[in-house]
């Protein structure tokens, strides 16, 4: 009798383990956690792994969807849309005897950040940090900021523990969701926050940033491979080891070399090892795993590793509406939102003709807007520390587009440009109250990228007179720009060159 009470006890105990074990398998993904934005008027879906045919309930406010895990366990919830709400919810997840509760949930919009250092660029190093951190109590703005293996890392061998990280399940560190506070906030993008300060402000609806940016990362890492092998321009990037491609920017891969040469690797494929820098592996690894997620739009701040060698200037155009076109494919979203940082001035050379490539974005891709930077550079530094007027920039083009505010959004940006009666006059879309930043006469207009001629205001126009017609007018040519023409709202007109027209 004793054995068999022993044996009926070592069953129980093998029965409470089982069911101990197996629902501890409930897992939501892991870019899901307290203190989460979800998107506004937009269907909710949540997804995770649990007990394969397993049950599994999501109850949100008072919706309830239920599922069964497949065959790997993989499970997905839809939710119905909901609308704005800032006051704080319960997301309960649950499966047999377990429950996963997600706490301090608002909804409102979500932003997606991608980009390089200067996206990367923390609040801690703002110019405006210190009288900024007193304000950082945002309750309604929240952060998602994954730090990516290598952040802040350069110039040197990888060590075995990020090595170890550098697989697409691992290279983000997906760190939950943060309330803004002078703590949270001091690491996350000073862009972004400044940006969502600025919208949430205005509008006074919760904002969300998802900030998956990289230092010194090329437009090439945030592309799908799959997408740049598909495209008969750009499919050469995807041939052999990426660290010796010379399709690929050559300052990307000096730096890859620094972190990965001879270095026995764990992670790669036929296109090298792993790296942030490596073509489609930040989208893979950051932008993919988010594609269920709906969001309001991509605000980007990148280029600077793509604007050192002319033909990498040349397609960065086409290459960036490649991003654009790919990204509203996967959201499902023809019309979702992309807003960009033009490259500040600075002394190298090809960066006016990138800011330039950048401005014509404007008139290819729909829904979308440009910061213009070049009144905030420095001579020798591709690091300005006032992200504040940037952030707050790209915020204009959100209220106007988005919100629906009415606000002027840009800059003066050139329409087209007529000689008549020995005169040259460029018409400006952005134009009312034009003048000049400091009262002094217009600087850097030219009619051959070099020398600069007088030029004069005219209402919303800008006359510069020619004894015989032209064949282009330049402004802002110059690598570390001195141009002064703006609106009344003081925002700077951008960079550019434009044939002129009998």
């Amino acid at each position: 009798m004793l054995f068999k009470h022993y044996i009926r006890v070592i069953n129980l105990l093998c029965l409470s383990m089982h069911i101990f074990f197996a629902s501890a398998q409930l897992r939501v993904a892991p870019q899901f956690s307290d203190n989460m934005v979800l998107q506004r008027n937009r269907p909710i879906l949540i997804w995770g792994t649990g007990n394969a045919g397993s049950l599994i309930r999501c109850r949100f406010k008072a919706f309830t969807s239920e599922t069964t895990a497949d065959k790997n366990g993989q499970w997905k919830l839809q939710l119905p849309p909901q609308n704005v709400s800032a006051i704080p919810n319960k997301l309960q997840v649950e499966m047999d005897h377990e429950s996963i509760s997600l706490n301090n949930i608002l909804i409102g919009d979500v932003w997606l950040c991608i980009g390089q250092s200067n996206m990367e660029w923390p609040m801690s190093r703002d110019l405006h940090w210190k009288t900024e951190q007193e304000k950082a109590d945002q309750h309604l703005i929240r952060f998602l900021n994954p730090p990516p293996a290598g952040r802040y890392v350069y110039n040197v061998r990888y060590k075995d523990s990020l090595l170890q990280r550098l697989n697409e399940e691992k290279f983000y560190l997906w760190d939950g969701w943060k309330s803004s506070n002078v703590s949270t906030a001091a690491g996350m993008s000073a862009v972004a926050y400044y940006f969502a300060k600025r919208i949430q402000q205005d509008v006074n609806i919760p904002i969300g940033l998802i900030n998956l940016s990289i230092g010194g990362a090329p437009l090439e890492s945030f592309i799908g491979l799959e997408s740049l092998t598909a495209d008969t321009t750009f499919r050469h990037k995807t041939n052999g080891n990426w660290l010796y491609n010379d399709a690929l920017p050559v300052w990307i891969r000096q730096r890859g070399l620094q972190n990965l040469e001879n270095v026995n690797y764990r992670y790669g494929d036929e296109n090298g090892p792993n790296h942030a820098f490596k073509p489609g592996f930040a989208f893979k690894s950051g932008v993919l795993p988010l594609k269920d997620l709906p969001i309001s739009g991509v605000l980007v701040y990148q280029g600077e590793s793509n604007a050192e060698e002319t033909a990498r200037v040349v397609e960065y155009g086409k290459l960036f509406r490649l991003l654009t076109d790919k990204y509203r494919q996967l959201w499902g979203r023809q019309e979702l939102p992309f807003y960009w940082v033009q490259l500040s001035s600075i002394e190298r050379p090809l960066w006016p003709a990138f800011r330039e490539a950048q401005r014509k974005l404007l008139d290819s891709i729909k829904y979308s807007g440009m910061a213009v930077t070049t009144d905030h550079g420095l001579p020798n530094d591709v690091h300005p520390p006032n992200k504040k007027i940037v952030g707050e920039r790209l915020a204009r083009w959100a209220l106007k587009d988005v919100y629906q505010l009415p606000i002027v959004a840009s800059g003066p940006l050139p329409v087209r440009a007529k000689y008549r009666r020995h005169q040259v006059v460029v018409r400006f879309s952005h134009a009312n109250g034009l003048q000049t930043s400091d009262g002094e006469p217009l600087r850097e207009f030219s009619f051959d990228g070099k020398t600069s001629i007088s030029a004069k205001i005219r209402n919303k126009k800008v006359v510069i007179p020619a004894s015989k017609k032209p064949d282009t007018v330049w402004y802002g040519w110059q690598p570390f720009s001195k141009g002064n023409l703006v609106n009344r709202e003081g925002l700077p007109a951008s960079t550019f060159h434009i044939p002129i027209n009998q």
